[in-house]
């Protein structure tokens, strides 16, 4: 897949996708976020061949996700850590977990969460800024952004964001 096209949609989900879309790279994600830091470690975790793990680490570090760093050097070996762009993925990652669980774990969710700062299970949800309530499609209102243009992968959401031509 060609990645680099999503980078000049003017659409952020389209530009986050051409990084983040892909498998195994949210899997890489997943595992750096619960403390698998190692190249070996994530390769074992994941069971993925060694080239597709090697590809998709360049990919978050070259986006800035993530950062390379030496912990051996005889042989050479590498741990990555996430970087603030990396961290601040989290939240769609346990969004992705949510929906996951809710309709594709018939035995359960995988894992359960717990807020460290009330000792509560917790699930995660979208939640405005500025009041807390959760977000949702039915109660939120999009408008037409300083970013936003008429152009390939935009067209149809450009025309219906802009309203109907004036005449």
């Amino acid at each position: 897949m060609d990645r680099d096209r999503f980078a000049t949609v003017a659409c952020s989900i389209a530009r986050t996708a051409g990084v983040v879309a892909d498998p195994w790279t949210l899997l890489v994600l997943r595992d750096l976020f619960l403390g698998v830091h190692r190249y070996e470690e994530l390769r074992r975790d994941l069971g993925v061949a060694t080239n597709v793990l090697a590809d998709r680490l360049d990919r978050l570090t070259e986006a800035g996700l993530i950062s390379r760093h030496e912990y051996q050097r005889a042989p050479v070996r590498h741990e990555y850590r996430l970087t603030d762009a990396g961290h601040d993925l989290y939240g769609v990652v346990l969004s992705l977990m949510a929906w996951g669980d809710r309709h594709l774990a018939p035995d359960g969710p995988p894992m359960l969460l717990t807020h460290d700062t009330c000792g509560h299970d917790t699930a995660p949800v979208v939640a405005c800024g500025r009041c807390g309530g959760e977000l949702t499609d039915a109660d939120v209102t999009v408008a037409p952004g300083p970013g936003g243009r008429h152009a390939p992968g935009t067209t149809v959401i450009a025309e219906r964001l802009a309203g109907p031509p004036e005449h």
